[in-house]
């Protein structure tokens, strides 16, 4: 039952790399094409990126709950302040 546990946080990881990160990818284009995808915006994606990696390997290998939900928790911020930047750009220039 161990593996099939294991098995299933591998799965589930890989079924969560189709929820968030898919607004990031979209997010990071509108910056790029408006020109605010450097300095700030990069370090905050980057911070994202990082979170999300750790957050991966946290679900494959522990699972543990709580350190997820921060990671996770981290994250979504950093995603925001990327949304709220993109949104910002689009509409103020």
């Amino acid at each position: 039952a161990k593996g099939e546990e294991k098995a299933s946080w591998v799965a589930d990881n890989y079924n969560h790399l189709h929820e968030a990160p898919t607004v990031f990818y979209a997010v990071c284009l509108v910056l790029a094409m408006v020109g605010q995808g450097d300095n700030l915006n990069a370090t905050i994606a980057w911070a994202y990126v990082g979170l999300r990696v750790a957050h991966s390997l946290v679900q494959i290998l522990s699972n543990r709950v709580i350190i997820r939900f921060a990671l996770f928790a981290l994250s979504s911020i950093a995603l925001l302040m990327l949304v709220v930047h993109s949104v910002m750009s689009v509409l103020l220039n």
